[in-house]
């Protein structure tokens, strides 16, 4: 089997397995506004469902990395998995809207370890444009998910409860785990592990809280894809009560968002090498940044009616598209030594920053679209500054 070959193996094994993740954010969101009647609870707190699973998926990342360091890749893996399973078995059977955000905070705990382990295994495998490559192939798989998961959670809502998502969710996470044993093999030799203790995680910490490049694009991508969490946390409430979508309705406007981003993303690797990659994620942050800002104020004028607004953020996403597989391999790209950790502490910081975001916008979120276009428009104008930080010598295109 030659290198390429192989390579684009594990890419789509990986997306497979990673795509779990995604799923279990997209999935349930044509749920929402039922589970909110179903647990006569506010729209607030089903919000804070999507918060607790972000949260916890961030704060776990610190634990996963030096683990995959230390143990290798696949036993992180496993246990991940594991929890996501009893995460979701919670979810399933909650009484109230307070368990569902335990079970919610269980399974983002456990859905951590899929990502930050993925993205080391990347670095072992491949740097520079074909590790760009393999996350954007990556990207290909996890951004169906969006298009796929609403219609499925809407598909299931046809046939009985919002419960029957989570039960889906945990037949996907047990295929997921018997891919892991059979079709992945370690990628991190014993040799290339490094000890998981207090004096080698701060010197690794020390390293990359002074590295400006580290620093500039994992606050970027984490930004820029709050965007995404903002739209997840209040697309429902939005597309199902102001435009008066249904729930499958819904699912498709939500996947027609989503095929920018995926679209964009395929073009990363070959406009990275042609522009290079600082040029690239200046150019693609300032046309984000002046989708969200041109869209909101179409919302402030009254003008952001469904048709507007889908359109505005399938632009906005088709530059993100192109922000988010360049950055998070330049975050990577001069961390070999500390990969995992790098990769864990880069998740932490972006998820957190995220569902802080989030959280802080929930109480203006009134099911309508302004408020949530404020707030993409918020996270436009973020990644717009932070991308004015990226160091020089992180512009270099790798061959």
């Amino acid at each position: 089997m030659t290198k390429s070959v192989s390579l684009l193996r594990y890419s789509l094994v990986l997306g497979l397995v990673a795509a779990v993740g995604p799923f279990a954010i997209d999935m349930y969101l044509p749920a929402m506004p039922k589970i909110q009647s179903d647990l006569g609870t506010s729209m607030q707190a089903v919000q804070w469902t999507i918060v607790a699973y972000f949260l916890a998926f961030g704060i776990a990342q610190l634990i996963y990395g030096p683990w995959a360091d230390q143990a290798g890749r696949k036993p992180p893996m496993y246990a991940g998995l594991a929890l996501f399973m009893v995460g979701t078995v919670i979810c399933a059977l909650a009484p109230t809207v307070e368990v569902l955000i335990f079970g919610r905070f269980i399974q983002g705990i456990g859905g951590a370890a899929n990502m930050v382990v993925l993205r080391a295994m990347i670095r072992d495998l491949a740097t520079g444009a074909s590790a760009t490559r393999m996350m954007s192939t990556i990207m290909i798989v996890i951004a169906i998910s969006p298009l796929l998961a609403p219609l499925s959670g809407s598909a299931l809502l046809a046939f009985g409860s919002w419960r029957l998502v989570f039960w889906a969710l945990l037949l996907a996470a047990t295929l997921s785990f018997f891919l892991i044993y059979f079709m992945v093999d370690e990628t991190l030799p014993p040799e290339n592990r490094q000890p998981f203790d207090l004096a080698t995680m701060r010197k690794g910490l020390a390293v990359l809280f002074t590295d400006r490049s580290f620093l500039a694009m994992t606050f970027l991508a984490g930004f820029a894809f709050a965007s995404f969490f903002v739209f997840i946390a209040s697309a429902s409430f939005v597309y199902t009560g102001q435009f008066g979508l249904s729930p499958t309705q819904f699912s498709l406007a939500f996947a027609l968002n989503a095929c920018g981003f995926f679209a964009a993303s395929q073009f990363a690797a070959p406009i990275s090498q042609r522009l290079g990659s600082k040029r690239m994620i200046v150019l693609a942050t300032t046309g984000f940044g002046t989708a969200t800002i041109a869209l909101f104020c179409f919302a402030l004028a009254g003008f952001a009616n469904l048709h507007v607004t889908m359109a505005g953020l399938f632009i906005a996403n088709m530059f993100l598209g192109l922000v988010l597989p360049t950055a998070q391999v330049l975050a990577l790209e001069e961390q070999g030594e500390h990969a995992g950790l790098a990769a864990s502490l880069g998740g932490t910081m972006q998820m957190v920053a995220a569902g802080v975001l989030v959280a802080l916008t929930g109480p203006f979120m009134d099911g309508t679209v302004v408020p949530m276009l404020g707030a993409i428009a918020l996270c436009g104008v973020i990644a717009l500054l932070l991308s004015r930080l990226i160091p020089r010598q992180a512009a270099v295109a790798a061959v």
